[in-house]
């Protein structure tokens, strides 16, 4: 790791969870308390827009985040949330290009947009790279290569160190039919071919990207992944709804980190 990337941090993705502000209020508090002692690991938590207000005034400990944002920031567009409003909350982080949005039909040029929005309102990219797949012959590099070429086109060498990237192999993760347990040395191949295509692009820079790994990590694989991974943490999704295991990834990365 990098020593401008060596602090690690810890983002949860609550997804469409859950149900009621009472129920997110408690799952939060829950966390804040178990994690109150925590000081070199940056928590982020990401829930559903309409607690993000909310949940803000309980900690200052925990960061919020957006699971997703708009690339324009005003106008005719039903149903969407602009990065610029986000911002004006008060949060930081949105995550981009989930695999799960882009199964709905997001591509790299509406990600690549929504990633130059956020950039513009003052916010943080966590965009996710990831494949379906891994094919014998090796194309699966080559669509993470897309991805992020695509994905991160036309933004600047000044501006990539604000981004965060997050990758998340689509065949580990919990929702995948037939899906597969993705091992430590699966993430280092990928990280250390994620960096040689951001040097390559971005050049120096790039060495201040932080790469996170997502893809079903819980609190049983959190330290294999972390020690073993060439990672710079963790995007746990269905672990972050349970407080006791989200605090375990949490406490496990924060002894890492000493």
């Amino acid at each position: 790791m990098s020593e401008k990337t060596t602090k690690r941090l810890i983002v949860g993705n609550w997804k469409m969870n859950p149900s009621s502000f009472k129920e997110a209020e408690k799952l939060f508090i829950e966390i804040t308390k178990l994690i109150s002692h925590i000081k070199k690991t940056d928590i982020i938590v990401c829930p559903p827009f309409l607690y993000i207000e909310k949940l803000k005034k309980l900690s200052r400990k925990i960061q919020l985040g957006a699971q997703d944002s708009f690339w324009e920031n005003g106008g005719a567009y039903t149903g969407e949330v602009s990065s610029e409003m986000l911002y004006n909350t008060g949060i930081k982080y949105v995550i981009l290009g989930h695999s799960e949005r882009r199964q709905m039909g997001e591509n790299n040029n509406f990600i690549n947009k929504k990633i130059k929005g956020a950039l513009a309102s003052g916010l943080i990219p966590i965009l996710c790279v990831g494949e379906s797949e891994r094919d014998l012959e090796h194309n699966y590099f080559n669509f993470v290569k897309t991805q992020l070429l695509e994905c991160l086109n036309g933004i600047s060498k000044n501006s990539i160190s604000k981004v965060i990237i997050a990758y998340e192999p689509i065949w580990a993760i919990s929702s995948t039919k037939d899906r597969k347990d993705a091992k430590p040395e699966d993430c280092k191949e990928m990280t250390i071919f994620i960096r040689k295509i951001l040097s390559d692009k971005f050049g120096s820079e790039s060495s201040r990207v932080k790469i996170i790994y997502g893809g079903s990590v819980n609190d049983k694989d959190a330290e294999l992944f972390l020690k073993d991974g060439g990672i710079n943490g963790l995007l746990p999704g269905k672990a972050s709804l349970d407080p006791k295991k989200f605090s375990k990834i949490i406490e496990i990365c924060e002894t890492l980190n000493k």
